[in-house]
């Protein structure tokens, strides 16, 4: 039998980017823009991403590497401010186990170089299949994504 349990935690990530806080909103809300920093690995297989950013829209990005296993994620818009917030919850899946469900929030602020951003994620990490830690360090690599994204534009 399988041990089940539930790891709870809340990080925040704070980053500056070289843009205004419309370019950095627009690397989110664009979705060929988000591809650049938000996509699969360029090996994987079966990727497929789907975007409707409106509040109550849903976003899916999915794929993996060959053999599998397949990691999906699946998130829905709760509240989107231009320019200022983000507000949306998220599964993620490794093949048909859920991994975590999150609630992500991010504040774009002018700063006097470009844009001060905070993200915070409140998640629920399911039986031991993924970890606080991990997804923290990921989240990093992603916005260090992000950030790389958006420096042909400063």
């Amino acid at each position: 039998m399988t041990s089940r349990s539930v790891t709870h935690t809340t990080f925040s990530i704070d980053r500056a980017f070289p843009v205004p806080p419309s370019q950095v909103f627009r690397a989110f809300a664009d979705p060929e823009r988000k591809q650049r920093w938000f996509a699969p690995p360029a090996d994987w297989v079966g990727r497929h991403h789907s975007m409707e950013f409106r509040p109550g829209g849903r976003e899916t990005n999915r794929g993996g590497p060959p053999g599998g296993p397949v990691h999906r994620f699946e998130a829905r818009y709760h509240q989107i401010v231009d320019d200022e917030r983000i507000v949306y919850s998220y599964d993620l899946f490794l093949d048909e186990q859920q991994m975590s469900v999150s609630l992500a929030t991010i504040e774009l602020r002018p700063a006097d170089a470009g844009t001060a951003m905070t993200f915070t994620e409140q998640g629920a990490f399911f039986d031991g299949i993924d970890d606080p830690a991990g997804r923290e360090e990921g989240t990093r690599l992603l916005l260090a994504a992000l950030a790389e994204s958006l420096v042909d534009l400063s």
